[in-house]
């Protein structure tokens, strides 16, 4: 009896000391998985999913997809946070996470990461199709293997990492219709292009924290914000006409075409007034209008499709 009381004690301390209940230990499980930006990811690829359907929707397939994906997502942002644990224990916003808190041994993690992504491909390899996979199988490279690894190197890695960010829609897309057509590279765009005022938001909020771990973005090596400033206005300006094209393109319509417009003004706004007064509160705006715009742009879409 005593050696499994040990056991079990064994079990409720992570690295560092920390001692959990098995319910602090479940929830720093789904910390690793970043729930919300996952459920971001499944949101647009749901949208990219209905958008792609050719007559009634498959539900079941529709399932499997956002299974496959939920999964998928879960595991990269997992074994994101195992290769940058030594990072985010040197940023305020990060080091309470579970790997840097000490909740949760870096193993754990990489356990975790490798079994959720790997589970992932062979989910949508075989019940969804090999094409999403493969399209899954990108991210994890894009993701992994390029933007974490260059964000401590160059500005570039915000480029870099848009790329494997933008896949949701597709991948929702290819699912649904097992090939890839232009109206999916739109949906990729609109994601490809948000990408860019939505994290120089974030960067310039944190810049302190992101110089202070040595991670080179664009706010950390210009801190007066005036090349942030001009991106952030540039990208939603590019934006803009670039999400009107899914009502030229035939998969949505003319309302949507319109709140469209109205929306792109709305985050356009936002863009323009933190880019002039580069304060944080308005960084904080910008993040915010960032957040509700995608999931109503897209939301709109599927509604109008």
């Amino acid at each position: 009896m005593k050696a499994v009381a040990v056991e079990i004690d064994r079990g409720n301390i992570a690295a560092g000391g920390v001692r959990l209940t098995a319910r602090e230990r479940a929830s720093a499980y789904l910390e690793l998985t970043k729930p919300r930006i996952t459920f971001l990811i499944v949101l647009t690829s749901a949208a990219g999913y209905f958008l792609g359907a050719r007559g009634p929707v498959d539900y079941l397939n529709l399932l499997h997809a956002l299974v496959g994906i939920t999964l998928l997502s879960s595991g990269i942002a997992t074994l994101n946070q195992f290769m940058e644990r030594d990072l985010d224990g040197m940023m305020r916003r990060t080091s309470l996470r579970p790997l840097p808190s000490g909740k949760l041994q870096p193993l754990e993690a990489l356990v975790l990461g490798i079994w959720l992504t790997t589970g992932a491909e062979a989910y949508l390899a075989f019940l969804v199709n090999p094409l999403t996979a493969a399209f899954g199988l990108s991210v994890i490279v894009g993701y992994l293997f390029l933007y974490t690894p260059l964000k401590t190197r160059t500005t570039l890695s915000t480029a870099v990492g848009a790329f494997p960010g933008a896949m949701p829609p597709l991948m929702g897309w290819t699912a649904a219709r097992g090939e890839v057509g232009v109206e999916a590279w739109v949906l990729f765009a609109i994601l490809f292009l948000w990408q860019f005022p939505h994290f120089l938001a974030i960067a310039w909020m944190y810049r302190e924290d992101y110089g202070r771990a040595g991670i080179v973005m664009l706010p950390v090596i210009e801190p007066e914000g005036r090349v942030t400033g001009q991106q952030i206005i540039a990208y939603t300006l590019m934006l803009i006409p670039v999400s009107l094209l899914p009502t030229v393109l035939g998969i949505s319509g003319k309302i949507y075409f319109c709140g469209a417009v109205v929306l792109g003004a709305l985050f356009l706004y936002s863009s323009v007034r933190a880019a002039l007064s580069k304060s944080r509160q308005d960084a904080r705006r910008l993040l915010l209008a960032s957040v509700l715009y995608l999931p109503l742009l897209f939301g709109l879409m599927v509604l109008n499709r």
